[in-house]
């Protein structure tokens, strides 16, 4: 009796389980999920979506060049080290506001069909792949202007399904955190050209990173949009002492990229 009990909870499980792998495949297959899709995957499932995004899709438009969401990533792994992003909270639906509007860019840029979703970001985000395939984005402060400006409208878009649509407000700490990552963007878009004279064009390929500016808003990298984020909570939350940790942290972690770019073996 107990083994058929067991037997049949383990079905129970898989079937449950199943959906949920299956659509994080397909989304980033089919490029159609949309923002209540995107709200139910978990956290580590909207990690492995925006991976086989840039592994995908996006290759096939930008082939050749690291992936473009990095930094995105960076901020799903802090979601999932903090335990935030539960689906139908807050930071879910501004998260799947950003992530249809890149798969939906995505879908714009190959051709396959003219739907934004109603997204303001994927025109954007397309617009920001084409111009980068065709080797218009070469400037760092043009790239990262462009980038920033298709985040920022995915970014108020799912802000706004949050809100408007779903009435689910932020907490004091989401507010706090969120205008953080309002100046994050902010700096990408005013990055000035004089520094562009310093850095290696973008392009395919590894670059260096010479100034700390140009590491912490590397878009190929989630270190720092994960060390960076957990510092930017802490300072939400007004906990000094985990933020002092996270600050040495960041820094250790720039330390340690310049030691491996320019530091001989």
């Amino acid at each position: 009796m107990r083994a058929a009990f067991a037997t049949l909870l383990a079905c129970l499980l898989c079937l449950t389980a199943a959906p949920a792998t299956a659509s994080t495949t397909t989304c980033a297959d089919t490029l159609t999920c949309t923002t209540e899709d995107i709200n139910r995957m978990t956290i580590a499932q909207r990690l492995q979506f925006v991976r086989a995004l840039s592994a995908g899709p996006a290759a096939e438009v930008v082939p050749g060049h690291a992936p473009r969401w990095r930094n995105i990533e960076g901020v799903l792994e802090f979601f999932a080290d903090r335990g935030l992003g539960a689906p139908g909270s807050w930071v879910s639906y501004v998260d799947a506001g950003i992530l249809e509007g890149i798969e939906r860019g995505i879908a714009l840029a190959r051709g396959d069909s003219t739907d934004t979703f109603g997204n303001p970001g994927a025109t954007l985000w397309a617009s920001y792949l084409t111009r980068l395939r065709d080797g218009r984005l070469t400037a760092r402060s043009a790239h990262d202007r462009a980038w920033s400006e298709a985040e920022q409208a995915s970014t108020e878009y799912g802000v706004a399904l949050a809100e408007r649509v779903h009435g689910i407000a932020a907490t004091p700490v989401e507010e706090r955190f969120y205008q953080f990552s309002e100046f994050y963007r902010w700096t990408l878009r005013s990055r000035p050209m004089l520094l562009d004279l310093l850095t290696p064009p973008v392009g395919p390929g590894d670059q260096r990173q010479l100034t700390f500016l140009d590491w912490f808003t590397d878009v190929t990298n989630d270190v720092p949009a994960r060390r960076g984020s957990h510092l930017a909570y802490d300072l939400a939350e007004y906990d000094v002492p985990g933020g002092t940790l996270n600050f040495l942290a960041l820094f250790a972690a720039y330390a340690d990229a310049l030691a491996e770019d320019y530091l001989p073996v």
